[in-house]
């Protein structure tokens, strides 16, 4: 027990040490931070505005394309030539001609001048509106009354609330948490891949240096790779928790700065919210008409807030320690199995199929996450790290959440005897083309 105490003890210190360790642990947090700070604080940014001017000659849509934040329109009678001028003098960003043909059939399409190309989101803006200004009006031709058409064409937004075991009500939203189970089963994929690469690499460094003859002759083949496996993980373990960390710090930090005014708000329709959701839902219908909507930044607040960080924290550590366990074992086989990183892609191969097949199935749980597909792969050890945080945010039964760890850690265990039987035998072997079936082999030598 104290030599593999050492090995891991070795393993660790060896690698907390490195410039690359402790650079990536201060700029990790910084990404992190910054992936869920500078979408909001785009957000907030006011974008281009455009000035655009409308040479209108068939009179249907003076005054009446709506004018947005980033677009303004301005309308006038004169000339194109001269309304070309003042787009070389800067005094407008785009003109648009219409013709008088566009109440008819509209044969002709509106033409855009401009000296810089817009974005495609301002085209469409601009057609979109077009498009509703000439059907109201083809309506009317028909003498259909348009403001019924309007009042019967609604958008509706769903709004999802979970009725917890004790009768409480609790907002939700789907796409963060989608997007949440995502982030976090796109993290573990890479960093099983990252520290399970450094085994593999340690595995082959101490190999093709014949350091290893001389630790197998104080401890046992499978204490070596247990020690190796365990002391990477300690590393990995340690960087996430420094991560999540600092990240909170730092995020917690700039939010308190930059977005002081909208988490006020949200404070307050928080306090407006609570008082609605004590009612029953009859009443939430009719009073949340009554409360004001929040502003989109708004919004983003009340549901991170509402998410439960707990349970997202505590499995996404249970399946990147247990799933990087399980393919680290693996990984550290391949290592021992072959003398050089470039004879490893043979084998490498179909431990990486599990793990990318976890994302092509999870597009399907994503639309239907009771399935039995879902739950087979989120049981199945090779791909429950995976699946399990995607189908994570559907609130799934507990028992599926225990039963797909129990079975990630008896597939573990398994893999890791598994990759011990090629161990022993491979770290020894030097100067040999290694195939599948000698592999298999090596699993039923007798120690």
């Amino acid at each position: 027990m104290n030599k593999l105490l050492l090995i891991i003890q070795r393993e660790y210190f060896s690698r907390v040490k490195k410039k690359s360790f402790i650079i990536m642990t201060i700029l990790g947090p910084i990404l992190m931070a910054g992936l869920m700070i500078v979408p909001v604080w785009l957000a907030m940014r006011d974008k281009t505005e455009h000035n655009i001017l409308v040479l209108d000659h068939s009179g249907l849509f003076i005054d009446k394309l709506p004018n947005s934040t980033e677009i303004k329109f301005h309308y006038s009678d004169e000339p194109i030539q001269n309304a070309k001028q003042k787009l070389n003098d800067g005094n407008f960003d785009l003109i648009m001609e219409i013709s008088r043909e566009a109440i008819n059939e509209f044969k002709t399409s509106p033409i855009l001048y401009y000296k810089k190309q817009p974005g495609l989101s301002t085209e469409e803006y601009i057609s979109n509106n077009i498009e509703n200004i000439l059907f109201d009006y083809r309506l009317q031709g028909d003498s259909i009354d348009i403001s019924k058409i309007k009042n019967a064409r609604r958008p509706v937004k769903l709004l999802t609330i979970k009725v917890s075991e004790t009768g409480k009500d609790e907002k939700t939203n789907t796409e963060i948490n989608m997007a949440i189970g995502f982030f976090c089963a796109i993290a573990i994929y890479f960093m099983i891949f990252l520290y399970g690469s450094q085994v593999m690499r340690g595995v082959i460094e101490e190999k093709t240096n014949r350091i290893v003859e001389v630790i197998v002759s104080s401890v046992k083949p499978f204490q070596l790779m247990l020690g190796k496996i365990i002391g990477v993980a300690l590393v990995g373990l340690t960087q996430f928790i420094l991560w999540i960390v600092l990240t909170l710090i730092i995020s917690t930090t700039v939010n308190s700065v930059l977005f002081k005014d909208q988490i006020s708000d949200t404070m307050k329709h928080n306090s407006q919210m609570e008082k609605v959701m004590k009612d029953d839902l009859g009443s939430n219908v009719q009073k949340m008409e009554k409360v004001n909507s929040p502003n989109e930044v708004i919004e983003l607040f009340n549901n991170v807030n509402n998410l439960n960080f707990a349970k997202i924290i505590g499995c996404f550590a249970f399946y990147f320690l247990f799933g990087y366990l399980l393919y680290a074992a693996l990984f550290a086989a391949v290592g021992s199995a072959v003398d050089s990183e470039s004879d490893t892609q043979q084998f490498i191969l179909p431990i990486t199929i599990p793990l990318i097949l976890s994302f092509i199935i999870a597009q399907s749980v994503v639309a239907d996450p009771d399935s039995t597909m879902a739950q087979f792969f989120s049981i199945f050890p090779l791909t429950s790290p995976i699946v399990m945080m995607v189908r994570l945010p559907f609130d799934l039964p507990i028992w599926e959440l225990a039963l797909s760890m129990l079975f990630l850690v008896l597939g573990f265990l398994f893999f890791t005897w598994l990759a011990g039987k090629i161990y022993r035998t491979g770290i020894l072997m030097y100067g040999k083309k290694v195939t599948w079936k000698e592999l298999g082999k090596w699993i039923f030598y007798k120690s």
